[in-house]
């Protein structure tokens, strides 16, 4: 295994995760009227998944000899639950591309392979479980998929 590869990889996974913890936390403040209830704890609750993801990948990092990233990407806000669905699906088809990724760089380091697995487990459920929300959502509101906008921040 190329170890700087492997840090560089599992870098842009934690940068990844960051983003998850502040766009979750951010869904769940803005989550409003019928909806607040069940998606607001569901944001928050992902956002407590995706911090302990980073600090997962940041102590293999260090353990690999490398500095954990404190950058994230771009997060992206609504106040529309339909594209909240919408932008955490991206988010988790996202992450599992990640992980898959660094499977490919990491196939010969057994022990971190069966790490990224039950990482990649995780996020697969999420994307499960996502796109039965959103086709829930949409059934029961009625609502197509929208275009999602970005908001840096």
């Amino acid at each position: 295994m190329d170890k700087q590869k492997a840090i560089d990889k599992l870098n842009e996974i934690l940068k990844h995760e960051w983003t998850g913890v502040a766009q979750y936390s951010q869904q769940g403040f803005l989550v409003r009227g019928l909806w607040r209830e069940p998606y607001a704890k569901m944001f928050f609750e992902s956002a407590e998944e995706c911090f302990r993801h980073a600090r997962t990948i940041g102590e293999k990092i260090v353990a690999l000899g490398g500095v954990p990233t404190l950058e994230r990407n771009t997060v992206k806000q609504s106040t529309d639950v339909r594209e909240m669905l919408e932008h955490a699906l991206e988010f988790e088809r996202t992450a599992v591309e990640h992980y898959r990724e660094a499977l490919d760089i990491c196939a010969d380091d057994r022990p971190l392979v069966v790490l990224l697995e039950d990482l990649i487990l995780e996020e697969q459920e999420g994307v499960d479980e996502l796109e039965k929300l959103v086709r829930e959502h949409q059934a029961a509101t009625g609502a197509q998929p929208s275009q999602a906008q970005e908001k840096v921040g």
